[in-house]
C-alpha cells in the first residue's frame, strides 16, 4: 500500500526557474501528491515568489501549502498576510519560527512558532490546517533534547494539526522523537521529511546548516565516491529507498520529499518503492 505523499518546492529567482519549475511539478503530480508546499525566505524575503508558486499550485489544481514565518513580523502583518493566503484559496500553511536574514537583529512581535501558531488560531479558527516543524535530531539552537521536546509539545498545544520533520537518514531518531512525543500526549501526525541524495558536497552543505545528521558511514562512502556522480546518485537513491520501505513498514502516516525543485531522484525513490511508472 502507497503512503500519501507531499512535495516540497522553494521560489525561483529567474523567469528560467519559473518555467522549470512548472516542469518539475507536472512531472510529480503523476504521483497524486495530497499537498505541495512551497518555502519562505529568511525574514519574509521571497514572499512574493513564495505566495506566487502557490498561487499556481492551486491553479493547477493541487492543494497548496505556504512556509509562512513570523521573525521580525508584527501581528498586523500577520493578520494582513493570512487574509491574503485565505484570499487565494489557500488552506494549509507550514507554521514556522524561521531564521533571521543577515545582519537583522532581533526583532517583531512572535519570539516563537508557537506563538504564531497560537495567533493562527486565534484570528482564523479552523480555516487553515496548521504543520509545524519537528526535529528527530534535535533542532540545532536547542538548549537540549528535552527543551526541543518541549518547544514542539507547545507548538501542538497551541492549535498544530500534524508535524513534518527535518530530514533524517536514521529511522531510529525518527521512531525514538514519535515514541518521546507520545510519552508526552501528542498524537498528531509526525510525517518523516526525505532528503533524496544526489550531491555529497550539497548534501554535506545542507546538513552541516541545518543539523542533520549524516551516519558517519553514509559520509564516509560519499567521500570515497569522489566526483563519480554516478555512483552518488545510485547510492543515494539505494539508502533513501530503504529509508522509506523501513518507515512505512513501521507505520509512518506519510512522506514529505524536500525535492529541491528537481524531480529525478525523488521519482527515483518512489519507483523503487514501486509507487510510480
Amino acid at each position: 500500500m502507497r503512503l500519501p505523499l507531499s512535495f516540497e518546492f522553494f521560489p525561483p529567482k529567474t523567469p528560467e526557474g519559473v518555467v522549470k519549475l512548472r516542469a518539475v511539478r507536472a512531472q510529480l503530480y503523476a504521483m497524486k501528491p495530497e499537498f505541495c508546499s512551497v518555502t519562505y525566505g529568511a525574514g519574509g524575503s521571497t514572499q512574493a515568489g513564495t505566495f506566487g508558486a502557490v498561487q499556481e499550485i492551486l491553479a493547477e489544481g493541487v492543494d497548496a501549502a505556504s512556509h509562512f514565518s513570523c521573525v521580525g513580523a508584527t501581528r498586523e502583518t500577520v493578520r494582513a498576510q493570512l487574509a491574503e493566503l485565505r484570499g487565494m484559496g489557500v488552506k494549509r500553511l507550514v507554521a514556522l519560527r524561521g531564521d533571521l536574514p543577515s545582519g537583522y537583529g532581533v526583532g517583531g512581535e512572535f519570539q516563537y512558532a508557537s506563538d504564531l501558531v497560537a495567533f493562527i488560531r486565534a484570528e482564523t479558527g479552523r480555516d487553515f490546517h496548521i504543520e509545524v516543524a519537528a526535529y528527530p535530531e534535535v533542532h540545532p539552537q536547542a538548549r537540549s533534547a528535552e527543551a526541543d521536546l518541549q518547544a514542539f509539545a507547545a507548538k501542538v498545544r497551541a492549535g498544530a494539526d500534524s508535524a513534518i520533520t527535518q530530514y533524517f537518514f536514521s529511522a531510529e531518531a525518527y521512531w525514538r522523537f514519535v515514541d518521546d512525543a507520545r510519552a508526552k500526549g501528542l498524537d498528531l501526525p509526525i510525517v518523516p521529511g526525505i532528503m533524496p541524495i544526489t550531491s555529497s558536497t550539497q548534501l554535506m552543505r545542507f546538513s552541516d546548516a541545518c543539523g542533520a545528521e549524516i551516519p558517519r558511514w553514509i559520509r564516509l562512502r560519499l567521500q570515497g565516491f569522489g566526483d563519480d556522480t554516478a555512483s552518488i546518485k545510485a547510492f543515494g537513491l539505494d539508502v533513501v529507498a530503504q529509508l522509506c520501505e523501513r518507515l512505512q513498514a513501521g507505520g509512518a502516516p506519510a512522506l514529505h520529499f524536500y525535492t529541491m525543485n528537481q524531480s529525478v531522484a525523488t521519482l527515483g525513490v518512489l519507483q523503487r518503492l514501486g509507487w510510480a511508472a
